[in-house]
């Protein structure tokens, strides 16, 4: 019995594996569950017996991947980092996990070409944001008590905006290089983007970015 639960284990994950890289690749209509099937080494039968139909597997793949990004966030260890500290860890690790991990970049965009159709059926999502939602209030509110940060900012439109500088450039990054005529997704510029990205954060909680800068 502990090895046929092993077993089943190990086929979910190579499923959802097989199945992130199809919906990445594909998005949800273009997706086949024979190609999932065939990479993940498990038969058609199998997957709809774990995960139900093609959209019910879809959102456990939006879920893993969210997982995924929110438990990385939990090993940064902000708690213990001083507020500027943990904001930059913050920024720079939602920036580098948005580089190493393109396909949750797609995921996310094929979501939203479905207004989070799929999402808005989840148990689960809630649950995993909570934690990261309150991880920046608490860090905004330790830089306001050290008189570090200045009051009044909102750590759900800054977590908003952490994220939306890195997803923008990254996702539009190819024909924003034509338009600017630059190579966006050069090393440098990659390493010019992630500073700015840093500074501009920085400079909307400090209250005094000239003198902190």
């Amino acid at each position: 019995m502990i090895k046929r639960g092993r077993d089943a284990d190990a086929t979910r994950k190579r499923v959802l594996h097989a199945a992130k890289v199809e919906f990445s690749r594909h998005g949800l209509a273009g997706a086949r569950v024979d190609a999932i099937a065939a990479r993940a080494k498990a038969n058609k039968q199998m997957i709809y017996h774990y995960f139900g139909n093609k959209q019910d597997l879809y959102l456990a793949v939006l879920e893993h991947a969210y997982g995924d990004i929110r438990g990385a966030e939990n090993s940064l260890d902000l708690e213990h980092l001083g507020p500027v500290e943990g904001l930059k860890r913050l920024v720079t690790f939602t920036w580098e996990y948005y580089l190493k991990h393109p396909d949750f970049l797609t995921l996310v965009n094929t979501e939203n070409l479905h207004k989070a159709a799929h999402l808005k059926r989840s148990q689960i999502i809630g649950e995993l944001h909570s934690a990261f939602r309150s991880r920046l209030a608490d860090i905004l509110e330790r830089g306001v008590k050290a008189r570090i940060f200045r009051e009044g900012v909102d750590a759900d439109q800054l977590n908003l905006t952490i994220a939306a500088i890195g997803y923008y450039y990254l996702t539009n990054r190819f024909t924003n290089s034509i338009l600017y005529n630059s190579d966006l997704a050069s090393p440098t510029a990659l390493q010019q983007r992630h500073a700015f990205n840093l500074e501009t954060v920085l400079r909307m909680v400090l209250r005094n970015p000239q003198r902190a800068l």
